[in-house]
């Protein structure tokens, strides 16, 4: 998706949202659950100060490791991002080392479910995070770049797609 695509999207959903009246959980995305498992969301929690966590599986033609975290209510409050280089030299071995200190520096924290609202965030031009899509009958909310997490209603069920 292109930045002005995302840019629209993320404004039907406001949209959308202040004139819901769809039966709660189901039409446009206020807040995505994503269930704690030990695939694509095993590194999710809450940290001790409250704040939720998430590591997105996030890649294009180049791997990336992300940190996004979130206030109670849901809202990004802060993101961290590295470039880990292209996917056919991305060294695997620093992917880990920077998820671990990065999750040292959350400590203490407990992984668990999260519940979030969509977003988006820019790095070096490349959009990313969990931007809402809309069908002609249906929400789609993925995690972008890479497209390897896909959730749709209803959005407390923490089940996504590969």
């Amino acid at each position: 998706m292109e930045k002005e695509e995302i840019r629209e999207s993320f404004e039907l959903l406001r949209q959308e949202l202040e004139t819901k009246s769809e039966e709660q959980h189901m039409g446009a995305p206020e807040l995505i659950y994503i269930e704690h498992d030990d695939y694509h969301a095993q590194y999710i929690g809450l940290t001790a100060g409250g704040l939720q966590f998430f590591f997105a599986p996030i890649f294009s033609d180049h791997e990336f490791i992300t940190l996004f975290l979130f206030n109670e209510e849901g809202d990004l409050v802060e993101s961290k991002i590295e470039d880990l280089g292209p996917r056919s030299s991305c060294d695997y071995d620093h992917a880990r080392t920077v998820r671990a200190e990065w999750l040292a520096q959350l400590e203490p924290f407990e992984y668990q479910g999260i519940q979030v609202k969509p977003f988006a965030v820019e790095h070096n031009g490349e959009m990313m995070g969990l931007i809402p899509t809309k069908y002609p009958e249906y929400w789609v909310v993925e995690v972008l770049p890479g497209n390897v997490m896909a959730f749709a209603a209803p959005w407390d069920s923490g089940e996504y797609d590969t």
